[in-house]
């Protein structure tokens, strides 16, 4: 019996172990990470408000009320941390902004629900990179010439 109980126990401390590892895992996300999963999605096809309900789901960011995805393959999105460096609405200075427009989708939430509208925009994005030129934040866009 004494055998039995101590073989649940380290099962059940085995299954503690691999679920903490798991949320470390996330928790562990870098700022790279985090800006691809919130905003980089280079898929082709229609960026409705349903697309946008499942994407905030499918990418664990439903607490957003507002969120911005941009239609372009990651290495296009980098390619804006070699732009010259403009000033951040925080007042930071390592902001980029991209030379062309790019496919963007906008999505608001609706108020009182995990439902979002969606609009569609070929724009100027403004990035935050981090010293080592990737991707860490969203900072916005406009439309405009380069």
């Amino acid at each position: 019996m004494a055998l039995k109980s101590l073989v649940l126990f380290s099962l059940l401390v085995l299954v503690l172990l691999v679920l903490e590892g798991a949320q470390a895992s996330q928790l562990r996300e870098s700022e790279v990470e985090k800006f691809k999963r919130q905003h980089v999605d280079p898929g082709n096809g229609l960026f409705d408000s349903n697309y946008g309900d499942q994407m905030m789901k499918h990418q664990n960011i439903l607490d957003k009320e507002f969120n911005t995805f941009v239609h372009q393959p990651l290495v296009s999105v980098q390619a804006i941390c070699r732009e010259s460096n403009i000033l951040c609405k925080q007042g930071q200075k390592n902001c980029h902004k991209s030379r062309s427009p790019m496919s963007i989708t906008d999505y608001n939430k609706k108020q009182g629900t995990h439902n979002y509208n969606a609009i569609n925009k070929m724009r100027h994005i403004t990035i935050a990179c981090n010293s080592k030129r990737e991707p860490v934040h969203y900072e916005g866009s406009e439309k405009g010439s380069s």
